[in-house]
């Protein structure tokens, strides 16, 4: 994904949605993830490696691993790869830190979940907002007389047209993203290698 352009409205209130990329990312999206014992603090040590390389983070999630009591952190940001490098060697350094790996978008699975809370009475009104949820492959997860939630899975890209095309007809009431989640495309999970050679050197 060389020098990818999001576009979209921007609302002026970023930190609510962070759904603004109306300006040019330079680089190429990489996806860091990294895995780290379940310890308070790791997160403001991680994010502190990116502020000080003044490297601007696209999204972040954190959630457990399928290993016990190690948790697991997707980050994207654009960059180069020396400077993907860089990070993630900064990053492993940490002492709570099990290992960090970058992956550039062909080399791992990833999925985001956006949530569209739009105004029934729009939606009732206008046949297009139907018509744009069944194209985009969207689904209402709840309704009720003053709005209706939408949900949408996908790319940044697909959710990112949801969005314009519901707030071009004037339905968007909220609208909130997931960071991506995403998993290797290797047939071996590096972590857990990692993780029975530091067992045997114990």
């Amino acid at each position: 994904m060389e020098n990818t352009k999001y576009q979209a409205v921007e609302c002026g209130d970023c930190n609510t949605c962070g759904k603004c990329f109306n300006k040019v990312q330079d680089g190429t999206l990489y996806t860091i993830l990294i895995y780290s014992e379940n310890q308070a603090g790791i997160l403001n040590q991680i994010t502190a490696v990116f502020t000080r390389r003044q490297v601007n983070i696209e999204s972040l999630n954190v959630c457990a691993s399928s290993t016990p009591g190690v948790h697991k952190y997707t980050i994207t940001c654009f960059c180069q790869e020396e400077m993907a490098k860089m990070l993630t060697k900064q990053i492993e350094k940490k002492i709570d830190v099990l290992q960090a790996r970058y992956y550039t978008t062909d080399q791992i699975f990833t999925i985001e979940v956006a949530l569209v809370k739009i105004s029934t009475p729009v939606m009732l009104q206008d046949q297009r907002v139907n018509l744009i949820i069944r194209d985009l492959g969207a689904r209402i997860v709840e309704v009720n007389p003053t709005y209706a939630i939408v949900e949408k899975k996908g790319r940044t890209e697909e959710i990112l047209q949801l969005y314009e095309r519901l707030n071009a007809v004037g339905a968007v009431l909220q609208f909130v993203r997931s960071g991506h989640i995403a998993v290797t495309k290797s047939t071996v999970e590096q972590l857990d290698r990692y993780l029975e050679r530091r067992q045997q050197n114990r």
